[in-house]
């Protein structure tokens, strides 16, 4: 079987040639024809150069080079070349700055052989971790991109959705049109993660430690982040009919939401204490409208009241999430117009309300 380990690069020139011979090392104890192809973005630090040295004198090591349009991108460029010109079975997907271990390359190969068509280095099943001294930002964007892909994405059973240590079968990727992905970032992990579920792929995860870089820089965004939680929607909108009913839901919740707001400002009533009234009120009608329409194909045996009481209770959660959110706002920009500030505070309780409803307050009982 030959296996390709694909290395996106950009700027990492002191980490490719250790890596390359680390995994080299790790090449050894594998029975099967082990090879790295490096993608790198014309990285101007000379990461391009640093592997042409390296691939003269290693018959096993590829090099693609062209401009930098994203993580995604890359990968999509450096699988179709595994396929087409090298001919692979399963390709690897490696970051180049030791963040994954190349000594748990072979326990991922070893779960291909056991019969995997996708395996996930995990950091997040029992025996996987990430760095103890993660920052609590680092921590919020890594978890978080977990929860928004298992619950609003849809892919629930995989606790980690955002790896990029993966081994996955040609067999399986030729079934997927790469060329479609409208995505260029990190995004693109969870495309391919969603496209390998809609195939009926095997997935499983295998614990690993994520280690923090020790050289260079790292390449996420505020771009890459916003163009994850973006198509972590569109691939809800694609696939859930409840979704659109809880998005329509969700529109009307707003409506009542900033008409409610402005009118009890309009009556005299302090923003601070007319926005949880307005948040209030709004939950009130979305209970009903998702009772009585966007669940209401599911089966429950939980009675209507007991019902309400979960949706307070997520509800509440929302609340004191858009309310911070809210006041954090007004007090970055205090002459700023507080209906912005309403309708931005909405968002990320959004995100929670229909994670903890769906899964929880609404939940199927066929899937308990």
């Amino acid at each position: 079987m030959k296996i390709v380990v694909i290395i996106p690069t950009y700027n990492e020139r002191h980490n490719i040639i250790p890596l390359i011979h680390s995994l080299q090392e790790q090449f050894i104890k594998i029975p099967h024809d082990m090879n790295i192809l490096v993608v790198d973005d014309n990285s101007p630090d000379g990461t391009g150069d640093c592997v042409r040295a390296e691939r003269d004198h290693s018959s096993n090591v590829f090099l693609i080079t062209g401009k930098k349009e994203g993580l995604g991108a890359a990968y999509i460029r450096g699988m179709q070349y595994a396929m087409d010109t090298l001919d692979a079975d399963v390709v690897m997907e490696m970051d180049a700055d030791f963040s994954h271990k190349p000594e748990d390359v072979p326990r991922l190969i070893q779960a291909i052989d056991e019969g995997a068509d996708f395996v996930i280095g995990s950091r997040y099943v029992n025996g996987g971790s990430i760095p103890a001294d993660w920052g609590l930002v680092r921590r919020m964007i890594s978890t978080g991109g977990n929860l928004v892909t298992r619950y609003i994405a849809g892919l629930f059973s995989i606790k980690d959705c955002t790896a990029g240590f993966r081994a996955i079968r040609v067999s399986l990727l030729k079934k997927i049109d790469l060329t479609d992905f409208r995505v260029q970032g990190y995004a693109f992990q969870i495309a391919l993660l969603h496209q390998a579920r809609l195939q009926g792929a095997i997935i499983r995860e295998i614990p690993v430690d994520f280690i923090n870089r020790k050289s260079g820089e790292t390449k996420m965004s505020i771009k890459d982040i916003l163009e994850f939680m973006l198509h972590a929607w569109w691939i809800r909108f694609q696939s859930s009919k409840t979704f659109l009913r809880f998005c329509v839901v969700g529109v009307s919740g707003v409506i009542v939401n900033v008409a409610s707001f402005t009118l009890l400002i309009y009556i005299g009533l302090s923003k601070f204490l007319a926005s949880p009234i307005a948040i209030e009120l709004s939950i009130v009608s979305n209970f009903f409208l998702h009772n009585f329409w966007t669940f209401a194909h599911r089966e429950r045996t939980i009675k209507l009241h007991i019902r309400g009481l979960k949706f307070n209770a997520v509800s509440f959660v929302a609340l004191v999430v858009s309310y911070t959110t809210f006041l954090i706002l007004s007090i970055i920009n205090p002459s700023g117009i507080p209906q912005i500030h309403q309708v931005i505070a909405i968002l990320p309780a959004t995100l929670i309300n229909y994670a903890l409803n769906s899964n929880w307050a609404f939940k199927d009982s066929k899937e308990s």
